[in-house]
């Protein structure tokens, strides 16, 4: 290999490391010519895992929130809700394959081969009250909060189970990430509080 083709890799190797997942884009800011991607495919130090997508063998996945990265990077209006914000908060034994967002109704629905999506339609207050932003990696990450994805859980009870929505609740209030008021608000907001009521007070009894 010449000695520019072995300084983009490196190069590529450790914008790779840092950002986790590798698109041509990326490249040229860097000035590296976008088929040094395909030689480093050829040769088995990157591997593809979707369309325009490069990450460094055996790390695609590596990290929990490296599919949610992808996302902000390319839907920045996205916000991760549900059974994606319940596994953010680390308040499910779900492992969902699907990255669950919330968009504007009438958003454009985004497109692409990885990560699948699971895209929720929310509107009002329901879309903008309880957002989160987390810094990962230097990208910005929206998610909803452990009271809102609470809320929204027993809201949306019918498509992702009761169980899971009581879980979360049950978690959230055992783990103190939450307090009675931020339930009462998001409930409120989510239209739920009636439902969420009764296993909120056996909570509290």
């Amino acid at each position: 290999m010449s000695r520019p083709a072995t300084r983009h890799a490196e190069k590529m190797a450790r914008l790779a490391r840092r950002a986790g997942v590798l698109r041509p884009r990326d490249l040229d800011r860097h000035r590296i010519p976008r088929m040094a991607l395909a030689r480093m495919q050829t040769r088995g130090e990157l591997e593809r895992i979707g369309h325009g997508l490069y990450s460094l063998p055996g790390t695609a996945g590596s990290t929990v929130h490296q599919s949610l990265i992808e996302v902000a990077k390319r839907t920045p209006r996205a916000v991760a809700c549900l059974l994606t914000a319940l596994r953010f908060h680390d308040l499910t034994t779900q492992a969902p394959f699907e990255i669950w967002i919330a968009l504007p109704r009438g958003a454009w629905r985004p497109r692409f081969d990885y990560p699948p999506l699971r895209v929720m339609r929310f509107s009002g207050n329901a879309l903008t009250e309880g957002v989160e932003k987390h810094l990962i990696n230097g990208v910005e990450v929206r998610v909803y909060s452990v009271a809102k994805t609470a809320a929204d859980c027993f809201k949306y009870r019918n498509k992702i189970g009761l169980d899971v929505a009581l879980e979360a609740l049950r978690e959230a209030w055992r783990e103190r990430r939450t307090t009675s008021e931020e339930l009462h608000r998001f409930a409120r907001i989510c239209r739920v509080e009636n439902v969420i009521r009764p296993y909120l007070e056996a909570l509290i009894a």
